[in-house]
């Protein structure tokens, strides 16, 4: 619902992060929106049996929807249980939208999902406006990630 500048770490619990997505896009906006969840698909991610590896946010008309996103059946839903790669509405406020649909469609940028968490009891979606990175980026993330661990090791040596 609001846009955010830090991690979703700070006030709420994480259920599932998209650790790949920040190595393959650089990250210019991060968002927070609303999911249209059924029972099942809400005790399933409490659980812990959700992915967004293979995930990704598209619009269909003027809505936003989250793709691919697989969340495991719950086993004692019975026959009210859920599809697991079902498409799943995102809630947001139209302003934001108006604000994505233009970034998506004139800048050529990609809405990633970045991460599914818990705020005030209820489940979010961290998502962001992103870029491709080119592989000259990515190898030097690589080396930055490298140097960090280096650094690291040697504070812990002393």
């Amino acid at each position: 619902m609001k846009k955010t500048d830090k991690t979703a770490t700070k006030d709420g619990h994480i259920f599932v992060q998209n650790r790949r997505a920040t190595f393959e896009y650089e990250v210019l906006e991060r968002y927070e929106a609303g999911l249209a969840l059924m029972g099942s698909e809400v005790k399933s991610i409490r659980d812990g049996r959700a992915s967004l590896g293979e995930s990704y946010c598209q619009f269909q008309g003027d809505q936003l929807f989250l793709y691919q996103s697989h969340i495991g059946e719950y086993t004692q839903a019975h026959d009210r249980n859920h599809l697991p790669l079902r498409p799943r509405k995102l809630l947001l406020h139209r302003k934001e939208l108006d604000h994505l649909t233009e970034a998506v469609d004139q800048a050529g940028l990609t809405l990633i999902p970045l991460a599914l968490l818990a705020r005030n009891g209820r489940i979010k979606l961290e998502m962001a406006l992103c870029r491709g990175k080119k592989t000259y980026d990515k190898r030097a993330s690589i080396k930055e990630r490298e140097q960090k661990r280096e650094i690291e090791r040697a504070i812990r040596e002393r």
